[in-house]
């Protein structure tokens, strides 16, 4: 099956090629910008905005007007009009918010630019821990994957912490994994990341509350240095000493995000390579984020990005992933007399080439009245809830 896939290397740009990375970056929000004010203005003055096509035959005459964009790569420059009208799809179908303007600020700098000819071949473009870059030739990168498949795009990004990663969007051909005739039952939480219907626990790491300590004493040294600073009437995007500590405390906050990734990849492509089926609840959690005493550990173990990444994976290598609704009680419990079973059909969207799968559950009912909790001995009526009689497991999924 031919997919797209990401493959990130971590750049090390000489001297000159940071210099021209960095004028790329300003070409492209230049343009950006430009044409942003263009389509609102436009859409002021007519009640309609602008098009892809429409800002891509005004280019031309926009390097005609400002010379220094004739300096960068050209299709880099027609990436990011192309990312300006993607952006207000996004918006006009509902899914994104409305386009704003790029600043030079940002810390987070990125440009996408196209790979044309013998370059999209993967053994012409990486090799010897060099790969090579429209208008920056060979750069240094660290990393020996290799992956048959052709290169579309590849973008480069300037970090908060400075460091400069490249990604590759290769078109492969991904062949499905073979079948295990197992299937797995995935319960997410805090205390345990996960646990498997098979009684094993993942451990949640809590990569930022490891990293809390040494953290929080390199953010006090950057309000030391942003107070010395206003001290001294120096904005703090001139400030040396501020903005090289801000570099460091960037570093930690992107070395705790990419433990994160890696440890969901290595457990995510684990359940992938071992079962044909896996079953997760559909959490909502960005809802649950808004619970504040529970916020911080909520977002730290990332279930939404695990989630993600079996999705994908599971399309990928032709496995089976099946989401149970949030609002089925699988964590409720009732009592042991009195109860009856009704049968509930769910309709899940199953992994590629493969028809819809019909799940039917059984639940339990509570059918108590109150004289029978009145006979329930008193150890039972006062018993937490876990105790009790609990629904069928994730097992009698079938």
């Amino acid at each position: 099956m031919l997919t797209y896939k990401g493959i990130q290397f971590r750049l090390y740009p000489d001297a000159k090629q940071q210099k021209q990375m960095a004028q790329t970056f300003g070409c492209c929000r230049f343009v950006y910008n430009h044409f942003r004010a263009s389509w609102e203005n436009t859409y002021t003055e007519t009640g309609k905005g602008l098009s892809y096509k429409a800002c891509a035959n005004a280019l031309p005459l926009l390097k005609g007007e400002v010379p220094f964009l004739k300096d960068v790569d050209s299709t880099a420059l027609q990436k990011s009009v192309r990312s300006l009208a993607d952006a207000y799809q996004r918006f006009y179908a509902k899914l994104g918010k409305y386009p704003r303007f790029k600043s030079k600020r940002n810390p987070l700098q990125s440009y996408t630019t196209a790979i044309q000819g013998k370059s999209q071949v993967f053994t012409n473009t990486v090799t010897n821990n060099r790969i090579k870059l429209p208008k920056l030739g060979w750069v240094k990168i660290r990393g020996s994957r290799t992956i048959q498949g052709r290169i579309v795009s590849a973008t480069i990004t300037r970090k908060a912490s400075g460091r400069y990663i490249v990604s590759l969007k290769v078109e492969a051909d991904v062949q499905p994994l073979p079948s295990t005739g197992q299937s797995v039952g995935v319960d997410l939480g805090i205390t345990d990341f996960a646990i498997l219907s098979s009684g094993e626990k993942m451990d949640n790491h809590r990569f930022t509350k490891a990293m809390r300590q040494k953290l929080a004493r390199e953010q006090r040294k950057l309000s030391r240095r942003a107070e010395e600073a206003k001290r001294r009437g120096t904005p703090l995007h001139m400030a040396k000493n501020y903005q090289k500590q801000k570099r460091v405390v960037a570093r930690l906050h992107e070395k705790v995000a990419n433990q994160r990734k890696d440890f969901l990849h290595k457990l995510s492509t684990d359940l992938i390579k071992n079962h044909d089926a896996i079953v997760v609840e559909d959490l909502h959690a960005k809802g649950m984020l808004r619970n504040r005493k529970l916020a911080s550990a909520i977002s730290d173990v990332s279930w939404s990005m695990f989630v993600t990444q079996l999705t994908y994976k599971a399309d990928w290598y032709g496995k089976q992933l099946i989401k149970v609704d949030r609002w089925f009680p699988s964590s409720s419990s009732v009592r042991a007399v009195g109860t009856t079973t009704e049968r509930k059909d769910y309709t899940f969207v199953s992994g590629p080439a493969q028809p819809a799968t019909l799940i039917t559950i059984a639940t339990s009912t509570q059918r108590l009245t109150s004289s029978k909790r009145d006979s329930e001995p008193q150890e039972l009526r006062g018993s937490p809830s876990h105790e009790r009689n609990p629904l069928p497991s994730i097992n009698d999924v079938r």
